[in-house]
């Protein structure tokens, strides 16, 4: 069944608010150049080094900056930059307590780095303030891999153990580029001349990527729950990525949907269906190196799986209800509860900057972008039609 022109717009108008709010979550591009030109610096350095194990080490970056999926931490403004410094042969038979101290001490030759460094379980910070942090994690080859994985140092630094940074963001890439099926829209249900001039939606279109957008969202959520409960453990970031991706090609692959909003509500939705449980474990498995689970501390803390399935019904909750607002001032409110106070205030300050000049000339236009708000206007103004005054929804 088609949705209605004002249905149509009120979905795209809350896509535009999500959008929004995760620009405001990730690292800006003058950010990412800054800590690229850094990491640059520090991989030279390292790689300078005299000591032969440390001959053509190379750093790169893995995780949430690596995937596009970057979530700034409440409450500081340092963003989390995680670096993989791999060595080559030479360091392969070297535990990692003295690889990752031969790391620090070639940080600590250098001026500058020696008074940003900081020593982390598994890996060195450096710490630039109100920027961000660097975290080089050491690793070296795991010839028991055929995906070229790597070896990284466990927390306690007794031994190496299994991981894949490079093959997961390729896997994830590879994901985040398949693209939903969307109905076809023929027509819209009101008047039939406005109906006449309205093009119907793309395909795609809208959010930086679905897939992106869904792990933001779910991330900043994860973050505002568990900020409101102190004692509770929040799952990794990797799980929550992981989770939303397995069930996002999955998804894709066997539905069709309205628009962006079904797709980021259904992906959501599937998270839990891949999790593994049996005989009293559970797993999530890295499915691009062998062995490694990224569940494995729900094994010995059993209380942190609780939370997570705790915290995911809320989120689909909460995204169902986010679904459900009509007007600026639902949207506000319900942004507000799940994604927290600074993202929903800039979100709906440029939505009601958005909407409110145009409205008031009669020129607000509605084109075949689908975006509400991701740009100064409202839409683009090619292949626009004109939108009825009194048909927003409390607005």
């Amino acid at each position: 069944m088609l949705m209605d022109f004002n249905e149509q717009f009120r979905r795209a108008r809350l896509t535009g608010a999500l959008e929004v709010v995760c620009e405001q979550l990730e690292l800006t591009a003058t950010q990412y150049e800054e800590a690229k030109t850094r990491y640059d610096g520090v991989s030279r350095w390292l790689a300078g080094s005299s000591h032969p194990a440390l001959a053509g080490v190379s750093i790169y970056v893995q995780g949430s900056t690596a995937i596009g999926t970057t979530v700034k931490p409440i409450g500081r403004n340092e963003h989390d930059v995680d670096l993989i410094a791999r060595l080559q042969a030479a360091a392969r038979g070297y535990p990692p307590a003295l690889v990752k101290k031969m790391i620090g001490d070639r940080l600590k030759e250098h001026g500058v780095y020696d008074r940003l460094l900081e020593e982390m379980c598994r890996c060195w910070r450096l710490d630039y303030a109100n920027e961000f942090h660097l975290d080089i994690t050491p690793s070296i080859p795991n010839p028991a891999c055929a995906n070229d994985g790597e070896l990284v140092p466990d927390r306690e630094l007794r031994d190496w153990k299994p991981s894949n940074p490079r093959g997961y963001k390729a896997a994830f890439e590879r994901r985040a580029e398949l693209r939903p099926r969307m109905r076809l829209r023929k027509s819209l249900q009101f008047d039939e001349r406005a109906a006449a001039s309205i093009e119907p939606y793309p395909e795609a279109g809208g959010f930086k990527g679905v897939l992106r957008r869904s792990v933001q969202i779910a991330k900043r959520h994860r973050d505002v729950h568990f900020e409101r409960r102190p004692g509770e453990c929040a799952p990794i970031s990797v799980i929550v990525t992981t989770l939303l991706a397995w069930s996002y090609e999955h998804c894709v692959a066997r539905m069709e949907f309205e628009d962006e909003l079904d797709v980021l509500t259904a992906a959501i939705a599937g998270m839990t269906n891949f999790v593994e449980h049996r005989d009293g474990q559970w797993f999530i498995w890295n499915d691009t190196t062998p062995g490694e689970n990224f569940a494995e501390k729900w094994n010995s803390h059993p209380d942190r799986a609780a939370s997570f399935f705790a915290w995911h019904r809320k989120l689909v909750n909460d995204i169902a209800v986010l679904r459900s607002v009509e007007g600026l001032d639902g949207i506000a409110r319900q942004l507000n509860e799940a994604l927290g106070e600074r993202p929903a205030e800039i979100a709906v300050a440029h939505l009601e900057k958005s909407v409110s000049a145009p409205r008031a000339a009669g020129a607000l236009r509605y084109g075949a972008t689908g975006l509400a708000a991701s740009a100064p206007a409202l839409v683009a103004p090619r292949a626009s039609a004109a939108v009825p005054r009194n048909t927003f929804f409390g607005t």
